[in-house]
């Protein structure tokens, strides 16, 4: 019985390891899609943010940290404000790599 239940955690860890996004392929679609609005870093263009008008949150500020995955996700396929939404192939990639600018 105990070989059964190691088996089959180790099945689900390895299925979870395979499904889970990734920050590599996030940071090659954000440099192409991202980037020049966002900053390299995270850190908001200013000018951009100037000419728009609007107030961009750093990307690894607390703020936008602490959003869910779901609705980091959600502005990036959706779009927020005067931000377009984007049709990626795998927008967890992208949220895998704004997880990583955290501060």
């Amino acid at each position: 019985m105990r070989t059964l239940i190691t088996a089959v955690v180790g099945t689900a860890l390895g299925a979870a390891l395979v499904l889970a996004a990734d920050a590599a392929a996030g940071k090659a679609t954000y440099d192409k899609s991202c980037k020049s609005c966002h900053g390299a870093d995270g850190t908001a263009n200013a000018a951009i943010a100037k000419g728009l008008k609007v107030e961009m949150k750093a990307l690894g500020s607390k703020e936008v940290q602490a959003k869910s995955d779901a609705d980091i996700k959600k502005v990036i396929v959706d779009g927020q404000g005067k931000m377009k939404g984007y049709k990626i192939a795998n927008p967890d990639d992208v949220v895998a790599h704004v997880r990583s600018l955290k501060k």
